[in-house]
């Protein structure tokens, strides 16, 4: 039995990353026969927000103090936990600086993954970035540029995000499918949605600014956002302020999103930036068409823009909010694109994305298939 070590941050919280992983480990697990361990750091039990396996080992390292004595503290736990382990494999799914370095930390003791879930572009933070910022984000990405090399392989969602880095170990395989009902969507409600935390990245303030311009013409349509509320984008307050608030709903993260997906007549995406965008293969799998901005990097991937669903021009606020307008007015194109969008999503089922794993496992371990 093949052992494969994942060395992440936690996974107890309702991002992305801790979806995938509960997605992904649980499948290798209990559909091919590997031996799945999970390291998380500062993490005092185990409460997922989504279902992991049962068969699922959890292991965790607790750290703290100064910078230093935290990175000492660190190194020690990586290697006592590998040490204890003896992964064939280790799959490091860290999107921090520290995460680039575990192999040259650990001095290699097995092959090697790194798993990238985010578009170098989360380096970009809201207002205008100072020379001191642009100096700090450039030594950093010199350093993930050298510790990404020594990684067995460099492992993107998407094709754009190739074009981030320059390794020879470059590798694309996409998120899987969370869910895929026999049911979907009837699009007869009038409820708009969108899902993801509070954050400069989702870009919920270019989607508020363009719903204000939907509801001038259909007050009668509501708009939906699930996820982790953030006082400091305040969107509240925004939403107040272009005097659309009866019309916008903010909730905080619910585990049953499907549900949410299923009624919904229209799903949209306003990020400035991905590193795929799940929530639009979830809501896709609904059969709801998706509105997305062609941000780097996903939704290009995902959607075939008039087939599918709507990419607009990133940025472009009055676009988004006519793409939005032209679901609502048509919905007999409503209604085919979430048909097509269904099945264009079927590519992304667990069965398909961790045959793609079990590949490039096997590759590393030398072993063949079953």
């Amino acid at each position: 039995m093949t052992r494969i070590l994942y060395i992440t941050n936690n996974i107890n919280g309702p991002g992305g990353l801790e979806r995938v992983l509960s997605i992904k480990a649980s499948y290798l697990t209990d559909h091919l026969n590997y031996e799945i361990h999970i390291l998380t750091l500062n993490q005092k039990e185990v409460d997922t927000f989504y279902d992991f396996s049962d068969k699922i080992i959890y292991h965790n390292i607790f750290v703290g103090g100064n910078s230093i004595s935290y990175f000492l503290k660190y190194i020690k736990g990586l290697k006592s936990a590998v040490n204890q382990i003896k992964p064939d494999i280790i799959a490091v799914c860290d999107d921090g600086l520290k995460g680039f370095f575990v192999p040259l930390v650990l001095g290699k003791p097995c092959p090697m993954i790194y798993e990238r879930h985010v578009s170098r572009s989360v380096e970009i933070k809201k207002g205008k970035r100072s020379l001191s910022n642009r100096i700090v984000t450039t030594i950093k990405f010199g350093l993930m540029n050298f510790g990404g090399n020594y990684y067995d392989h460099f492992v993107v969602l998407t094709k754009g995000n190739l074009n981030e880095w320059s390794f020879k170990n470059l590798k694309v395989i996409p998120n899987p499918l969370s869910f895929y009902p026999e049911t979907k969507s009837t699009l007869e409600n009038k409820k708009v949605l969108a899902v993801g935390k509070h954050s400069y990245q989702k870009g919920y303030d270019r989607l508020l600014k363009s719903w204000k311009k939907v509801v001038d013409t259909y007050p009668d349509w509501t708009l939906d956002i699930y996820g982790t509320i953030s006082e400091n984008e305040d969107l509240a307050t925004l939403a107040k302020n272009l005097n659309i608030s009866k019309t916008v709903n903010f909730y905080p993260p619910v585990k049953n999103i499907a549900a949410k997906y299923e009624e919904a007549s229209i799903y949209t995406m306003s990020s400035r930036f991905e590193g795929f965008g799940m929530v639009l293969t979830e809501a896709m799998a609904y059969g709801v068409p998706c509105i997305s901005y062609d941000c780097p990097y996903g939704p290009s991937d995902i959607i075939t823009d008039k087939e599918n669903g709507v990419l607009v021009e990133n940025g472009d606020i009055d676009a988004f909010a006519d793409g939005i307008i032209y679901l609502i007015e048509n919905k007999e194109n409503r209604i085919h694109m979430g048909i097509k969008a269904k099945e264009a999503v079927k590519k992304y089922l667990p069965e398909t994305i961790a045959k793609e794993w079990d590949y490039l496992f096997r590759s590393l371990t030398n072993t063949s298939s079953k």
